[in-house]
């Protein structure tokens, strides 16, 4: 540790609010559709995983990374609404194991037609020209890219908080999160509400997809990965709590970030050691709720 400096402390700062943008991405889906719906999502990293594979047959298509940004979500999405109606909802009232099983079993399933499409080997996603190269922060070079990828996260989740606290069908996805019964007593169709709030969490999971794209291998298996990685940020974050999921985000991105740099052996084991610290302090985590999974 003797040749870090405070310019090399803060370059690796930044790179872990950047790796804790993806993790943000994930857990917010994560946790939109858990707060409101109380499903564990399995399939989670397989949406991810499927959002860069969109995200590479619509860049070979068009050539234009700007558009790929806005399909992906989009088409991910209507795979979320297909998901969530027809498979998903039978489940309701039956146990929190059934969605769960079901999920894990359609990740697995997604993870096997892309291998059959595209095969074994990792697809190339290159970093789009405009972003490419590196922006002198004061203290160093911090790649063009991964500013890109904080300040878009920064954007979705304002938006997303925007969304659900100020506006009138915000509130009624609080509502139904609290009460559903209550929701349905006053005449709106809950299950309208579970469709929207699952389509954006799958969304919001391919995007992080195709944005790490560029960072990560594209391989069918990219996404088991990330699986426990949104699984750790959102237990520390708490479950169904937004606001957990990006403060747990961008700390355990700072922390497996320092960890790489101060101690590089004990970095894959920093953020679970970071999840039991937490889970000894606080068994519901940062922001969660006692009792949400009873």
């Amino acid at each position: 540790m003797d040749g870090i400096t405070l310019n090399l402390f803060a370059l690796q700062l930044f790179t872990g609010l950047a790796l804790g943008s993806v993790f943000v991405l994930l857990a917010v889906g994560l946790s939109l559709i858990f707060g409101l719906l109380t499903v564990v999502n399995f399939a989670h990293g397989a949406f991810y995983m499927v959002g860069a594979y969109v995200g590479v047959f619509v860049l070979g298509l068009t050539g234009n990374f700007w558009f790929t940004l806005a399909a992906v979500p989009v088409v991910v999405g209507s795979m979320g609404v297909v998901v969530e109606r027809y498979l998903v909802r039978p489940l309701y009232g039956r146990g929190i194991d059934y969605p769960l099983l079901l999920t894990f079993g359609l990740g697995m399933a997604l993870v096997e037609v892309v291998r059959i499409v595209y095969g074994l080997e990792g697809v190339p996603f290159d970093t789009p020209k405009e972003l490419r190269g590196a922006v002198d922060l004061g203290f160093g070079f911090f790649p063009l890219y991964r500013l890109f990828l904080i300040g878009i996260t920064t954007v979705l989740v304002m938006v997303l908080w925007l969304f659900i606290e100020k506006t009138s069908y915000g509130l009624v996805i609080r509502a139904g999160a609290r009460d559903p019964e209550i929701v349905r007593v006053l005449g709106i169709d809950i299950s309208k509400v579970w469709l929207i709030v699952f389509a954006i969490g799958t969304g919001v999971a391919g995007l992080a997809g195709v944005l790490s794209a560029p960072m990560r291998s594209v391989i069918p298996d990219m996404g088991s990965t990330v699986l426990v990685e949104a699984f750790v940020v959102t237990v520390v974050g708490g479950m169904g709590s937004l606001v957990g999921a990006v403060v747990a985000g961008l700390l355990v991105g700072v922390v497996v970030s320092m960890t790489s740099l101060f101690w590089p052996s004990l970095t894959d084991l920093s953020m679970f050691a970071l999840m039991a610290a937490v889970l000894l302090v606080r068994p519901q985590g940062l922001f969660g709720k006692k009792g949400l999974m009873g």
